[in-house]
């Protein structure tokens, strides 16, 4: 392999310009498809296989135009202090906003009038208007949420106050932003990291190009294939974190065969022979963990692996074509002054111990403190991890400045705290099942009102409505669910927002093991061939497994615990959501991939070349700590960006991902690694000869580059250093 991109590198330096025109004519080729393409007609969720889906379903059938799983809103209306909501002059503020609703949208299914649908509080004070919509939340159009947002404006004047909740008004965050923020810290440390502006813009532009022509090809293809909003957000994440990874290695190896003298030719197509051999492993494994979503068999989260999967293939060609292409425009700018001028080419062959020489240097020392320290330290984190509690944040999550978290608030306040997660039974038979199941849900514990049944114009379904006691993400409405299903028969099916939210997370929580299994699994195979090493890629995998577990840890701690939670801007604790330990699983595995093979890559290649073990890690965090060290700053500098946002699972998110990469590169890279290398020795690299003879030799190290060459001094090991 290091040979054939050896060769594809030195013909992209050569032909740059028709390698960059290419890369160009794509951009514009996947911007023009975005700019044409028509938009989206629908962003479908489900979940095939749970009662909750099963539910919506007969609705659907049923009850035809229903918009069973259509977005819903709640104007809340309240009075103020010594008023009530059945006075005149506040009965007629109401009826002028439910006659203002149902004329201000054709996606409006139904609009209830609070006086003669019992929606008045017991005490009056509150009052509250349900709007039900054809399609989901992120379907509706500008004009309906405008439409949505005017009435409550225009009765807000009117002496009352008036606050909007449900999933109508959600939107995808703004994330545009924080990507910039990212995009700036990651400029700043690349500067500071490479000495030279032309150096650091490489990364950054060719990262953008490539999440670029990656969003733009989502977008093109997003009606056509039902891709959600969602799908293109995690493309940009994804292809942001891998795209400027992979050309950072790139451009860091070009710059060290030049500091060893050779021509730039000859050093665009070792770069790529050697690191790019790395990257295309290092994109194999972020493929395999987001392919490998498709295990949860919830076609949204597989459209989105799928996407971002395809970004990070994007990312890794980019990488291996376009950069030596730049890097061969770039002339002498991409290294700095100091080493233009010679001064750092002693620094490259190691002639004065940098930070990474001095730090690998302390572990091989003290191998089992360091490994001893690493592994207490991120176990004490883990401990959390043991609570986790999954489910999906509601609106008494957001912050109190927001409209959706006041209204959630105000109709605790008047209806109770079960009123925000109402449960729908769906019963698949007549009017006497529909009777029968209302008197056994009332047998139950947990609920605070059980409507009577509305049955379908066929007589052949009904629904029910059943209010819990607790807020909808408790474990006591959890309880309630569960109770409902096991009182009733098969002909009887709980949905609603809440029982899907149940569902959706206990089908995540199945799913997690195989998925572990198959994402661990295939990336040790492939490990073991890059690495040529069983103890190696075990290694890497229980480390990874570490270091997510702490940051689960560290997530439970702050946003379901409380702890340093006000640091964060989280206002209201909560579940877990449910997502968030596949989704890390999935994203930090790839990045933390990245950094093993990096960074090990290097000892490996010393080792084989005649280093002891020892010396071997040296040189390798000779070579790759800086590197290994600015790419992972960047990741954190980006992931953080988003914990600043007010949308909690996006926080959430953010900060899960900050947690996991530092955890990952600062003490399992960059301190259990070396310390486990250090106490084997030569028995890391050991591989069993069977093994050995059926493996194929994918040369990752680029031993044949010395044979392929026409160098005269090629065949010396020591002008091969990674």
């Amino acid at each position: 392999m290091a040979t054939f991109l050896y060769k594809l590198g030195r013909t992209a330096f050569r032909r740059r310009r028709l390698v960059a025109l290419l890369w160009v004519a794509l951009l514009a080729i996947a911007g023009v498809g975005a700019a044409t393409a028509s938009t989206p007609t629908s962003s479908s969720f489900s979940i095939p296989g749970t009662e909750a889906q099963r539910a919506f379903d007969l609705l659907e059938e049923r009850f035809p135009g229903a918009g069973a799983d259509g977005a819903t809103a709640r104007v809340v209306f309240k009075a103020p202090a010594g008023e009530k909501m059945t006075d005149p002059a506040h009965k007629a503020v109401v009826e002028e906003t439910v006659a203002a609703l149902k004329s201000g949208s054709d996606q409006i299914v139904q609009v209830t009038d609070p006086y003669t649908a019992h929606a008045v509080s017991q005490n009056g004070s509150t009052a509250y208007v349900s709007v039900s919509y054809k399609v989901n939340g992120m379907e509706l159009t500008d004009a309906t949420r405008e439409a949505l947002k005017d009435a409550g404006h225009d009765a807000q004047g009117k002496g009352l106050t008036v606050e909007i909740g449900g999933d109508a008004l959600q939107s995808m965050p703004e994330q545009g932003a924080s990507e910039a923020i990212g995009i700036v810290l990651a400029g700043i440390v690349l500067v500071i990291t490479f000495g030279s502006l032309v150096a650091a813009g490489l990364p950054l532009l060719t990262a953008v190009i490539g999440v670029g022509i990656g969003v733009s090809s989502i977008t093109a293809l997003a009606n056509v294939l039902d891709l959600g909003t969602t799908t293109s957000t995690l493309a940009s994440m994804i292809g942001l974190a891998v795209g400027i990874d992979y050309a950072l290695f790139i451009v860091s190896r070009y710059r060290a065969e030049l500091a060893d003298g050779r021509d730039r030719e000859d050093a665009a197509g070792r770069a790529v022979g050697t690191a790019g051999s790395a990257v295309v492993f290092a994109g194999l494994t972020v493929v395999i963990a987001l392919v490998g979503l498709a295990v949860v068999n919830i076609p949204m989260l597989t459209k989105m692996g799928f996407a971002a999967a395809g970004t990070v293939v994007i990312a890794v060609l980019i990488a291996l074509t376009l950069i030596p292409a730049l890097l061969g425009f770039a002339g002498n700018k991409v290294v700095g002054r100091k080493q233009r001028k010679g001064l750092a080419k002693a620094d490259a062959k190691g002639d004065k111990p940098n930070g990474g020489t001095r730090w690998a240097r302390f572990v091989i020392r003290r191998p089992l403190m360091v490994l001893i320290v690493g592994v207490l330290g991120l176990g004490a984190i883990a401990v959390p991890a043991a609570s986790l509690e999954m489910g999906l944040p509601d609106d008494g999550v957001k912050p109190t400045s927001t409209s959706e978290r006041r209204a959630y608030d105000a109709l605790s306040e008047g209806f109770g705290p079960g009123f925000n997660g109402p449960l729908l039974v769906v019963v698949d038979g007549d009017k006497a099942t529909a009777d029968r199941t209302v008197s056994t849900i009332k047998g139950l514990d947990g609920w605070a009102a059980v409507t009577p049944a509305t049955p379908n114009k066929a007589g052949d379904a009904a629904m029910i409505t059943v209010i819990p006691k607790d807020r909808p993400s408790s474990t006591a409405t959890e309880g309630l669910v569960h109770d409902i299903r096991d009182a009733t028969g098969d002909d009887v099916l709980v949905t609603g927002a809440t029982a899907m939210n149940i569902d959706f997370s206990q089908k995540m929580n199945d799913a997690l093991v195989p998925y572990l299994a198959l994402v661990v699994g295939l990336a040790f195979v492939l490990l073991t061939l890059v690495f040529r090493s069983v103890l190696v890629p075990l290694k890497a995998a229980l480390g990874f497994l570490l270091s997510v577990v702490a940051a689960l840890g560290a997530v439970v701690a702050v946003f379901q615990w409380g702890w340093l939670g006000s640091l964060f801007g989280v206002e209201q604790t909560g579940p877990i959501m449910s997502m968030m330990p596949i989704f890390m699983v999935g994203v930090v595995f790839g990045l933390a991939m990245d950094y093993e093979v990096f960074l090990v890559t290097r000892m490996r290649e010393a080792y084989v070349h005649g280093e002891r073990p020892g010396e071997a890690i040296v040189t390798g965090f000779r070579h790759s700590a800086r590197v290994v060290t600015a790419a992972a700053v960047i990741m954190i500098a980006v992931f953080s960006g988003f914990i600043g946002m007010d949308d909690q699972m996006v926080k959430m998110i953010g900060f899960g991902l900050a947690a996991a990469v530092l955890f990952d590169a600062f003490v399992v890279r960059m301190a259990i690694v070396p310390a486990v290398l250090a106490l084997l020795g030569h028995k890391a690299w050991w591989l069993p000869k069977w093994l050995d003879r059926i493996l194929p030799n994918v040369d990752v190290e680029g031993e044949s580059l010395a044979a392929s060459t026409d160098e005269p001094d090629a065949a010396k090991p020591d002008l091969v250093k990674v």
